[in-house]
């Protein structure tokens, strides 16, 4: 009986390896044989350049404010 249940265990075990590995298969299998090609998914611009023109402006330095006796009082 102990053999039975063994060797039940050991099939259960090597369908659900086979099952997950047959999942990551259909989820990366793709990139995979890119790879083996020689392709990268990275070597392709997966976005598209917008011109963009940057203008600054002219940095306007302020006058320093004198501050009067009164005004010392009142802050």
């Amino acid at each position: 009986m102990l053999a039975v249940l063994s060797t039940l265990v050991c099939v259960a075990t090597l369908w659900m390896i086979g099952a997950v590995a047959l999942r990551m298969a259909e989820e990366s299998g793709g990139k995979v044989l890119a790879a083996l090609r020689g392709q990268s998914g990275l070597a392709e611009p997966t976005f598209t350049a917008v011109p963009v023109r940057v203008r600054s402006r002219a940095v306007v330095q302020q006058r320093p404010v004198r501050v009067t006796p009164k005004q010392r009082a009142v802050a």
